[in-house]
């Protein structure tokens, strides 16, 4: 038997729990077990559907203080931040799901033909297998689970390998809600796990949040395992184009809160800041003094913005961006002594647009700022990467934001802030940042198909190759 998987706090590098990892035959026992109990989970009718829903959302709001525990201790980001904003907004979204059950209603097309009656009506996909994110482990499990539960489908979920204790707990809340055994399940464990999922027979839909080398992957994996229905939500680059016209100060703050939230581990944070050439300087310095006042350190002290880092590894990593540019360093960029793998707000200046610090995704407080002059150069630089996730324009002109919004290719486009969402608007994005929405009514949609039932009442006047004599 493999020994149990160490779990590290970030913010100390201490050991906080050991997890056992699921076996490839766990898996093929949650899928089974999610395959009977397809057909009473999706002939349950909506409102019983969204009843286990709303119990859920209470569980997880009754159980708030325990699921923050587990979650801080296992990524580093702030209590305040994960008790009073993330998990309120996961049960926003829970609740929302509950009522889109309830409208996720068919289409009575009536006679499309001559004798025939047509009704379109959706149904759900099937049994799902979901692989969800360290950076946001609760959270992107409500985004996948909620959904497909509410279209009727059952869901097999596998958190990340080192954040796995939320997710775990929150199935068994699900349970406890009145969830039929086997509709949902979590299994444990890194790739061998994940791949024995995304690739099982009778697993019809992957839906995955994750870097765009995993999209990949799956996709590949995919395509010789059968024909499924994929749900990527990948990596992102997100721009934030300042005009002359901007509010300089709300436009820094608001880069800053979109740079680091999270860490900067998030793929829409705010990444490349492009600043018209006429405020480029002054939106420079904004920055620098905006970036210095981001406090660091404890998660559990109330005055803490950012914790650390997930791991050691990936700090080496945000920090080898840094080390490796040709910028200037405006602020930050150096590893702080001590426990923890903390990183401070870093901003970089004199780069280019093919540099690497513009166009990879770093996941970390790390702002790249550059000048352009005009609209046209905006929209050419801001769209100039193979992400398409999110964005942001600041301006005080509407013409303007009607104008070039429209022109940039994100899934989400914001007008003088950065990072808003609301469980009715969809979430995802264009290009290498994968296809399929999460949130809003979309994202049920994503985990259902539509049936064409179509009844013969009377002889057909016409006949054709396309309908019988």
């Amino acid at each position: 038997m493999p020994e149990p998987r160490v779990l590290v706090n970030p913010a100390t590098g201490a050991e906080v729990a050991r997890v056992a990892d699921s076996s490839v035959e766990d898996v093929d026992a949650a899928v089974a077990a999610a395959r009977a109990a397809l057909p009473g989970w999706r002939g349950a009718t909506p409102g019983e559907r969204a009843a286990v829903l709303l119990r859920w959302a209470d569980l997880i709001d009754e159980h708030a203080d325990e699921l923050s525990e587990l979650e801080v201790a296992e990524t580093g980001r702030p209590w305040a931040t994960m008790r009073d904003g993330e998990l309120p907004f996961a049960t926003d979204n829970i609740r929302f799901f509950a009522g889109a059950a309830r409208s996720l209603a068919g289409t009575g097309a009536g006679r499309l033909s001559q004798g025939y009656t047509s009704v379109l009506a959706r149904r759900a996909v099937g049994v799902v297998g979901a692989i969800a994110p360290w950076n946001f482990p609760l959270v992107m499990a409500v985004w996948k689970l909620a959904p497909a539960l509410a279209a009727g489908c059952t869901v097999v979920i596998r958190p990340a390998p080192g954040t796995p204790r939320s997710t775990a707990r929150a199935v068994e809340l699900l349970l406890e809600a009145g969830l039929p055994e086997g509709a949902a399940s979590a299994v444990f464990g890194d790739a061998e796990v994940g791949e024995a999922l995304t690739q099982h027979p009778d697993v019809a839909m992957i839906s995955l949040t994750g870097s765009t080398e995993t999209g990949r992957r799956i996709l590949a994996g995919t395509a010789t395992h059968g024909v499924k229905r994929l749900h990527l939500e990948l990596g992102g680059k997100a721009p934030v184009v300042v005009f002359g016209d901007a509010d300089v100060a709300a436009a820094a703050a608001g880069a800053t809160m979109g740079a680091t939230y999270n860490s900067g581990q998030d793929c829409t944070a705010a990444t490349r800041v492009y600043a018209e050439r006429a405020v480029y300087d002054d939106v420079v310095e904004a920055l620098r003094e905006s970036l210095r006042a981001v406090r660091v350190g404890d998660p559990r002290d109330p005055e803490t913005h950012i914790g650390p880092l997930i791991s050691r590894a990936h700090r080496d990593r945000v920090h080898g961006f840094v080390e490796r540019t040709s910028g200037r360093v405006v602020t930050g960029g150096v590893v702080p002594d001590g426990p923890g793998w903390y990183y401070p707000p870093t901003l970089v200046d004199g780069l280019g647009q093919h540099d690497e610090l513009v166009q990879d995704e770093v996941f970390g407080p790390v702002l790249a700022v550059l000048p352009f002059e005009g609209e046209d150069e905006a929209i050419m630089l801001a769209n100039d990467v193979r992400y398409g996730l999110a964005a942001s324009l600041w301006t005080r002109d509407v013409a303007r934001a009607l104008r070039v919004g429209p022109e940039l290719e994100f899934g989400a486009v914001w007008v003088n802030d950065h990072l808003p969402l609301a469980s009715e608007a969809p979430h995802g994005g264009f290009k290498q940042s994968g296809f399929g929405k999460d949130l809003s009514e979309e994202a049920l949609l994503e985990y259902s198909v539509v049936q064409h039932l179509m009844v013969k009442h009377a002889q057909p006047v016409v006949h054709d190759g396309f309908r019988p004599a």
